[in-house]
C-alpha cells in the first residue's frame, strides 16, 4: 500500500435516493422555501415570492438531507426601471428518518440577476451553498459544497466534481438536473485548489467544464474565491 498524498474528502454524501421531489412532500418543501425566499435581507421592496419551483435532485450528508431550489420572478432592480427578471435559488434541508417522516426542516435561499435566460452561451447553470468544512492535518482546510444545477446542452448522463485532479463526487442527470456535495477551495497542499463540475455522456465522452467561479482576467492564476459565478 502507498501512502496517498492527498487524504481529501471523496464520495462522502449518500448518492441519491428519491430523485426530484413531487406531490404533497414538493409542497411541503415550497411552503419553506418561499418563507426562506421572502426573508432575503436584499430583495428589492414589493418583490413578489415565487409560484412555480424547479426542484433538484435530494443529497444527504452528514446526517442531513439537502433538497435545492431555483425559481424565476421579477424584481425592480433600481427606483424607476422597468422589472427584471431574477432566479431565486437556495435548498431546504430536513432529517429523514429510515422509519419515519421527514422533520427539522430549515431553508435558505438568495436571487440573482444573472440567469441563464441571459447568457446564451452557458452550458450548464451553476449554483452552489457551502454547508459544512472539512479540516484535516496542518492546517489543510476545504469548504463541503452543495452543488446544483441545469444542464443547457443535450446528450448529458452523469455530472462529477473534481478538485485537485481528483474526482470527489458523481451523479447522473435526473433530466437536466443535477445536485453535487464536495470539497471546494482546498488550502494547504501546496496552491489552492477550486472546484470543477464535469459533464459527460453515457460513453464517457467530456461534453462541458464549468468552476464555481468567475473566470480570472488576463494575468490571474486563479479564480477569486469571493466573487461566485453567479455574480
Amino acid at each position: 500500500m502507498t501512502l496517498d498524498p492527498k487524504p481529501i474528502p471523496r464520495f462522502v454524501a449518500d448518492a441519491c435516493r428519491y430523485g426530484i421531489p413531487d406531490g404533497r412532500f414538493a409542497l411541503r418543501l415550497s411552503e419553506s422555501f418561499i418563507e426562506a425566499c421572502a426573508a432575503i435581507d436584499d430583495l428589492p421592496e414589493g418583490t413578489p415570492m415565487p409560484t412555480e419551483i424547479v426542484w433538484y435532485p435530494e443529497r444527504t450528508f452528514s446526517g442531513r438531507t439537502y433538497s435545492p431550489a431555483t425559481a424565476y420572478g421579477e424584481a425592480v432592480m433600481e427606483e424607476g426601471a422597468e422589472p427584471a427578471r431574477i432566479e431565486f435559488f437556495g435548498y431546504v434541508s430536513y432529517l429523514q428518518p429510515e422509519d419515519g417522516d421527514p422533520h427539522d426542516f430549515t431553508s435558505t435561499a438568495d436571487f440573482t440577476d444573472v440567469t441563464a435566460a441571459d447568457n446564451p452561451d452557458w452550458k450548464v447553470d451553476l449554483n452552489d451553498e457551502v454547508i459544512g468544512e472539512w479540516n484535516g492535518e496542518r492546517g489543510r482546510h476545504a469548504d463541503m459544497t452543495l452543488v446544483w444545477g441545469r444542464i443547457l446542452i443535450d446528450g448529458s448522463y452523469a455530472v462529477s466534481a473534481e478538485i485537485a485532479g481528483e474526482t470527489v463526487d458523481q451523479d447522473p442527470v435526473f433530466g437536466d438536473r443535477f445536485t453535487l456535495v464536495a470539497p471546494d477551495a482546498l488550502k494547504n497542499y501546496g496552491d489552492d485548489a477550486f472546484l470543477e463540475v464535469r459533464v459527460w455522456t453515457e460513453r464517457g465522452r467530456e461534453l462541458a467544464v464549468e468552476s464555481l467561479y468567475e473566470e480570472p482576467e488576463s494575468g490571474d492564476d486563479e479564480p477569486d474565491p469571493d466573487q461566485s459565478a453567479r455574480g
